[in-house]
């Protein structure tokens, strides 16, 4: 949630801030602001709305200088308003912050005892005021100021800061939230996400739990908290600026779905060895040694990467015989949930910076247990915290409803199976090479899906005026009806249930009539008899039944008013097959409703607040 992008260097700051604010537009925002350093001292502007408000009060209001800040707010902390946005400032500092500052009523009253008024509702600008208060007070620098205020400050934050005391400054900080900074030619940057920085460099460091960067054209020095130097190394980003464009498609979504098959073939390039049907594990994160000791798996995540870790339960389970639990990360810390030493706990998260899941790997972490990561983005919070990561590659994804790293988190799951199942002489050669040769063709499988993508935007057309709308299936085909459920919900704000489709005599057979499109994903594999069964109670109730099926299945076109085909293909890989109608119909009902695809109402890329 919430974009920081900082500028210190020789060009004008405002357009690179704004076009870095506008690459971190995923996230989610309700206003926006910069602070730049400018002739008259420090000058601001925050709006509310999207960012062309923002570019338009900046047009009416120029800033000319080479030192800023700037802001994307998802409201936290007070409601969305011009006052509540940030940057902050107190006397003669400017902050902006991701993050939640726990303890900022004991804070604000302790400031207000000391006469300070506030212009806002937000956390952040206490921040503001402790660091122009330490100024005031004698620190001799910016960073000095930043590193005592902070020590006065609990909860996650990253910041940063720009003063009239040091123009041609940025402190930067971080503790729990994601914060970048990257070198350029006689530049320095710094932002939430390396998306926010790749038109400038590629040369990137990323700030751990405790850094303090200071930021000027010479280049940048590290701190702790204690005021230690610290040093971190410099790492190469190999995405491109032209990675997270449209590429020629009207949204970031539409795009992104189309780049599943070679995010799923980048996500097993390298790492697979057909002929021993087995996965290299020096790739994936994991030792034999773990492979073999672990007794159980618990899967951590939220969201879509709740579904996808279910859908890796089921693979688990078969392949490697191993008990496995899937936990939401967000009620890991709501219970006594108890970890053991020989425990394996996977921790699944696109952004490697999910709040409620870095909680989950803590927790798991003081066990005993081992955690392994799985993750988009290159060293991101939860691999640095893990005891190993397994990188999915499916590059930068902007829209904020997941979909390529989707099909990225369950081909790596599916590689942690089989590589877990051989360890443990689960799983022999021949059916390794079997299932590892499915995934191998689900590319091609999923380009011949994206070529009925016109046949899917027919069937929604048809389904745009539904109200509700129930997703069933069984067995790893009811994680993918929740998953086809989420996307309806997330961007066309249709009301949708997944639905496990043999719970629906236990309660749901009772919504069934003739207005309610019932979707359910039916392919050949084992559970097909049964589900066929349920497609038959749909429509003994009148329901309109749209299904997703195995090609040539003509027992099913007298009970479905829909038919999205796909190919014959192992059951091993389905999954990866059967989510790419679903998202194609939540995208297609979605815009012609006219909704903003790729940042949805109320929702953002990265939740990094509770």
């Amino acid at each position: 949630m919430c974009g920081i992008v900082g500028y210190v260097g020789k060009q004008l700051a405002a357009p690179i801030l704004v076009d870095g604010l506008r690459r971190l537009e995923y996230r989610g925002y309700d206003s926006a602001g910069v602070a730049i350093h400018n002739a008259e001292g420090l000058g601001v502007v925050r709006t509310l709305g999207k960012l062309r408000v923002l570019h338009e009060a900046l047009s009416e209001q120029p800033l000319s200088g080479t030192v800023g800040i700037g802001h994307t707010r998802w409201a936290t902390h007070g409601r969305p308003s011009e006052e509540n946005a940030h940057p902050h400032v107190a006397g003669g500092v400017a902050v902006v912050h991701n993050g939640i500052i726990e303890n900022h009523i004991a804070l604000r009253r302790e400031l207000e005892a000391d006469g300070v008024v506030f212009s806002s509702d937000t956390d952040t600008e206490i921040v503001a005021h402790l660091i122009d208060r330490a100024l005031r007070a004698g620190a001799s620098k910016l960073v000095e100021a930043v590193r005592i205020s902070l020590g006065r400050v609990q909860g996650a934050y990253a910041i940063a800061v720009v003063s009239e005391h040091e123009p041609a400054t940025i402190v930067a900080a971080r503790h729990g939230s994601p914060l970048v900074v990257g070198a350029g030619d006689g530049e320095m940057l710094c932002g939430s996400d390396i998306a926010a920085l790749l038109s400038h460099t590629r040369d990137m460091v990323f700030l751990e739990d405790g850094d303090i960067a200071e930021l000027t054209c010479a280049g940048v020095s590290y701190s702790n908290l204690a005021g230690e130097p610290v040093e971190r190394e410099s790492k190469r980003v190999d995405w491109s600026p032209v990675m997270a464009e449209r590429g020629g498609y009207k949204h970031f979504m539409l795009k992104e779905i189309h780049e599943q098959p070679e995010a799923i073939a980048a996500t097993v390039r390298g790492r697979l060895d057909l002929d021993a049907g087995d996965v290299h594990g020096g790739e994936i994160g994991l030792t034999e040694e773990i492979a073999k000791r672990t007794r159980r798996v618990y899967l951590v995540a939220c969201g879509t990467s709740y579904h996808a870790s279910l859908v890796g339960r089921y693979w688990i389970e078969s392949l490697a015989k191993l008990p496995t639990f899937v936990e939401l990360g967000s009620e890991v810390s709501c219970r006594d949930c108890v970890f053991f030493e020989d425990d394996l706990v996977i921790a699944v998260s696109q952004s490697g910076e999910t709040f409620d899941t870095i909680g989950a790997v803590k927790a798991a972490k003081a066990a005993g247990a081992t955690v392994l990561a799985v993750a988009n983005v290159l060293d991101s919070a939860i691999p640095r915290m893990s005891h190993g990561a397994l990188y999915t590659r499916a590059g930068p994804e902007i829209g904020v409803a997941s979909t390529k790293c989707f099909s990225a988190q369950l081909v790596a799951l599916l590689m942690i199976a089989v590589y877990l199942g051989r360890r443990r002489d689960a799983l022999d050669a021949a059916t390794g090479t079997e299932v590892l040769q499915a995934l191998c063709e689900a590319p091609s499988q999923i380009n011949e899906l994206l070529g009925d993508a016109d046949y899917v935007r027919s069937v929604a057309a048809q389904m745009a005026h539904a109200t509700d709308v129930l997703f069933l299936g069984r067995g790893y085909n009811y994680p993918i009806a929740l998953e086809g459920a989420l996307k309806l919900k997330e961007i066309s704000y249709a009301h949708a249930e997944g639905y496990a489709a043999g719970e629906m005599k236990h309660g749901p057979i009772a919504l069934i009539d003739e207005d309610l499109p019932v979707v359910v994903v039916c392919p050949k594999d084992r559970t097909y008899e049964k589900t066929f069964a349920n497609i038959q109670e749909v429509r003994a109730r009148e329901g309109q039944v749209i299904v997703l099926a195995t090609k040539g299945d003509e027992a099913l076109h007298e009970l479905a008013a829909h038919i999205l085909w796909l190919p014959e293909a192992s059951e091993w890989t389905l999954p990866l097959l059967t989510v790419v109608p679903l998202q194609l119909l939540a995208y297609y009902i979605a815009a012609r409703k006219g909704h903003d695809v790729d940042q949805p109402r109320n929702l953002a890329k990265t939740v990094t607040v509770e």
